[in-house]
């Protein structure tokens, strides 16, 4: 895939960009550049595929509700994963024109994209990207969305059928919408592009 329209459109927007075109380079890319430092992640398949929860976390200290060490709980790792100095989450959408849409359940992957971090990398499979905006939120609330809802076991419509329904279900997924156009002031945010199906 040409990635050569978004990053210029991200890069437009302020984003950093890099583009790889494995997850393997640049899972290697982001080991080297993520070193001594308190590291969180958002849920992610993309990162989990990546194997980045083993790789950074040899050499620097990771906080992620995906691998709660014993004697504590998912909700005490998401309270300190909220103070680390680098955030680390997928997305599930990115338009063409650099609008990047992530979705969440609980709030706390969205909340540390939005703000409390000195760095910021979002990684990107090639299956995320839509031409527009219009198309990057469908594809995250259709595509994204309905798997991850499906993975989690929850109640929803778009378990069954694959799409959104717009619910109002308790097991929602669903409940914040984020969306950046620009970084965010104060943190030092890279856009991470992966020729490659990563995730939902």
């Amino acid at each position: 895939m040409d990635f050569t329209k978004v990053k210029e459109a991200l890069e437009r927007r302020g984003f950093k960009v890099s583009v790889f075109e494995t997850g393997a380079e640049a899972a290697e890319y982001l080991n080297g550049k993520i070193d001594g430092t308190t590291v969180s992640f958002g849920g992610s398949m993309t990162l989990r595929q990546m194997g980045m929860f083993e790789k950074l976390s040899s050499h620097n200290t990771i906080y992620d509700h995906w691998n709660v060490p014993a004697g504590a709980n998912a909700d005490e790792i998401r309270e300190k994963a909220m103070t680390t100095e680098t955030y680390v989450s997928s997305v599930n959408g990115l338009s063409e024109t650099g609008e990047i849409i992530n979705i969440d359940g609980t709030g706390n992957r969205v909340a540390s994209t939005i703000f409390g971090h000195s760095r910021l990398f979002l990684v990107v499979g090639s299956n995320k990207l839509a031409p527009s905006f219009e198309e990057a939120m469908w594809r995250a609330r259709n595509i994204a969305a309905p798997m991850n809802a499906k993975r989690l076991e929850r109640k929803t419509p778009c378990a069954v059928d694959g799409k959104c329904h717009d619910c109002n279900s308790p097991e929602c997924i669903c409940n914040v919408i984020s969306i950046h156009r620009h970084p965010g002031r104060g943190t030092d945010t890279e856009v991470v592009l992966i020729n490659e199906t990563l995730g939902y």
